[in-house]
């Protein structure tokens, strides 16, 4: 059994700021960094951190040597990453002195897959191996289609939530992975109870969780639900916070953890997180998690 996360590579630019700027304000920024992220790369980094051998595929453009450079730095086997003549995916991302942040997304080279990649790298997979996706690659249908045809288990995380990503046919995802904001966009229910009893009403064999931001987490499969509370902590950067929960969490299943402890480990993994800046330098450790969680006990 292998993973393979088929998903976005971007540059970040990071503004540090008072406060996310409001509709027709000027802002001065306190600071600017650059980092490597992308939903995609950001989950591959989490899961080779949790110990998990992964795969990326995805397409970078001609600036983006330095994104392979981080694939192979934090471990992650960029054979399947290709290069096209466009300009790198790119965000610009607002971090308050809260913690919280706001998001701009620039597609660029993950918007040039093709169903001619999508062929070349499925056929180095098989049943039974797990294919993490975002929405933020174009060709999203096709590839879901494709890799339910060959038995793939897919974990999904709906985001960005768009209208590409609602005509997706979501009856072959094994998880589903979101949050309450993408529950709402995806079910119309707001509360959590509406937004996980509409899953389960309409995909009853898929595993859904929830993440509720620092309320916690529910997890939903197989007819039971549990619940996981957020571990308290003093938020820096939530940037790759859900990033981090979703790499932590295909780990744990990878590595046939019960759901509970996958949970667990996932919610930790995710608040250490949010305590650094950055993407993907603020994912901890596997052995950072399990220290953090020995000492919470």
């Amino acid at each position: 059994m292998r993973v393979l996360n088929f998903g976005s590579l971007n540059i970040d630019y990071v503004y540090t700021v008072s406060h996310i700027v409001q509709p027709g304000e000027t802002l001065s920024a306190d600071g600017r960094a650059t980092y490597f992220g992308g939903k995609g790369l950001n989950q591959s980094i989490a899961m080779a951190k949790a110990g998990v051998p992964v795969f990326h595929a995805g397409k970078v453009g001609a600036d983006g040597g330095g994104l392979l450079g981080e694939c192979r730095k934090y471990g992650v086997d960029a054979t399947y990453i290709e290069t096209s003549d466009g300009e790198t995916g790119h965000t610009v991302i607002q971090v308050g002195r809260s913690g919280q942040n706001s998001i701009v997304l620039f597609g660029g080279s993950n918007r040039a897959i093709t169903h001619a990649q999508i062929g070349r790298v499925l056929s180095q997979f098989s049943a039974g191996d797990f294919l993490v996706l975002q929405n933020e690659i174009s060709g999203l249908p096709y590839l879901m289609q494709q890799a339910a045809a060959r038995g793939l288990q897919i974990i999904l995380n709906p985001s960005p939530c768009d209208g590409a990503l609602l005509s997706c046919d979501l009856s072959a995802v094994r998880w589903l992975v979101l949050n309450e904001i993408e529950g709402e966009q995806l079910t119309g229910e707001q509360e959590s109870g509406g937004i996980l009893r509409a899953l389960a009403g309409r995909h009853p064999e898929m595993g859904v969780v929830l993440t509720l931001g620092g309320d916690g987490a529910f997890c939903q499969s197989g007819g039971k639900r549990i619940f996981q509370p957020s571990c308290k902590v003093t938020p820096v950067d939530t940037t790759a916070a859900g990033d981090t929960f979703l790499g932590y969490f295909t780990a744990g299943l990878y590595e046939g953890l019960p759901l509970p402890r996958v949970m667990e480990r996932a919610s930790a993994a995710a608040a250490l997180a949010i305590t650094r800046k950055g993407a993907a330098p603020s994912i901890p450790t596997k052995e950072e998690v399990t220290r953090y969680l020995k000492e919470a006990t």
